[in-house]
């Protein structure tokens, strides 16, 4: 087993607000920063002691990343494939390139769920639009057609309520071969945040609730509103998937509650999530924290949850009206990336609060005119 030690390089893939958090959770532990991102001055660049600028796919960028680094990991899966595998043959990355190769394809992903024997809702995978028409039937309407690559925040996909309507998603097969799954009524939607060592050991953050506003993330509650009976289907559907793709990182396992109290797998992510970020503060150790330690080879720490939690992200319409009411929550810890524009809908940031009574400071946050302009 390789252990990283503080004064060691770690090497990240992808500058947006993801290494940015995970860059500062490592140089707080003694660790120097190299950074491989296209733009001049990303969130993890204005961060990094090392900063190579240049397409993720660029084989001369990535030989030099791998000079300058002693581990290396990723900010998000949206990386060129090929060009991991083969940086992992050069330098020591951990995660490895096929955590990649699953979680970028949506087809993949659902193959090694259920391989790993968690719940998925009914799906069928086609490769046009004529293989889609014959294969229907056996998902039936209403259900959701997604692009097997690309889409976040609710992009690549379309909800088709009947046959009638299905013409409308032959566009997303223009951007790749697809997947078509059955629409279940669900009551929350929740994420596990799984972190797995080198060695095997494995932790869960606390489970989030997650609210969407515009198919985007607006709050997580922590804990999720949700029985000890939920809790455990969900903590065991997370294990049993991190253990079968021999996990070594991050991967955050999004989940729909159903009405009967089971669980279904939406989506994986192998990396830290947007619906952990409030662990900065409310956890005895960060998802960003205990990434490092994961992919440096250190043992991982039980996470605590210090008080229950509501992070709410700050996109780009939120940012003036939050400096204007910066004075007037001295509770709320505020988070901003350094993007240079505040562009409607971009994560800009995020604010999480920790507090001892949920519903009034849910309630606080439906009235702050940052998030609703009243």
């Amino acid at each position: 087993m390789k252990t990283i030690l503080p004064g060691q390089t770690i090497g990240i893939i992808g500058g947006g607000q993801l290494g940015r958090m995970m860059g500062l959770a490592a140089k707080e532990a003694g660790f120097r920063i190299a950074v491989l991102d296209p733009t001049e001055d990303s969130p993890c660049g204005q961060i990094a002691d090392y900063k190579i600028v240049a397409a993720y796919d660029d084989e001369t960028a990535l030989n030099e990343l791998a000079k300058m680094s002693d581990v290396i990991t990723f900010e998000f899966e949206n990386i060129d494939y090929e060009g991991l595998k083969k940086l992992s043959e050069k330098a020591y990355v951990p995660q490895g390139a096929d955590l990649i190769r699953i979680t970028q394809n949506r087809i993949n992903e659902k193959t090694e769920i259920t391989a790993a024997g968690a719940p998925v809702a009914p799906y069928v995978s086609a490769d046009s639009f004529e293989e889609l028409e014959r294969k229907i039937e056996k998902v039936g309407f209403p259900c959701v057609v997604k692009t097997a690559f690309g889409g976040y925040d609710g992009k690549g996909q379309m909800k088709i309520d009947s046959m009638d309507q299905l013409e409308e998603a032959r566009s997303l097969f223009e951007h790749s071969s697809c997947i078509a799954e059955a629409f279940v009524p669900f009551t929350k939607e929740v994420s596990v945040i799984i972190q797995r060592g080198v060695d095997g050991q494995s932790y869960c953050l606390p489970i989030a609730e997650n609210i969407h506003k515009d198919h985007i993330l607006h709050e997580s509650i922590v804990p999720a509103r949700i029985n000890a009976g939920v809790t455990e289907k969900a903590i065991e559907a997370a294990e049993k998937i991190a253990n079968h793709l021999e996990l070594i990182g991050t991967l955050a396992v999004e989940m729909f509650v159903l009405t009967d109290g089971n669980i279904l797998i939406n989506e994986l992510a192998p990396r830290p999530h947007n619906s952990g970020h409030y662990s900065i503060e409310a956890c005895n150790v960060s998802q960003f924290h205990q990434h490092v330690r994961a992919v440096c080879g250190w043992p991982l720490r039980e996470p605590k949850l210090w008080a229950p939690s509501i992070m709410v992200n700050v996109l780009g319409e939120h940012v003036e009206p939050l400096q204007k009411e910066i004075g007037s929550y001295p509770d709320w810890s505020i988070h901003l990336y350094g993007k240079a524009e505040a562009k409607e809908k971009r994560k800009m940031g995020h604010v999480t609060i920790m507090t001892d009574d949920l519903k009034k400071t849910l309630e606080e946050i439906e009235a702050s005119t940052v998030w609703f302009n009243k």
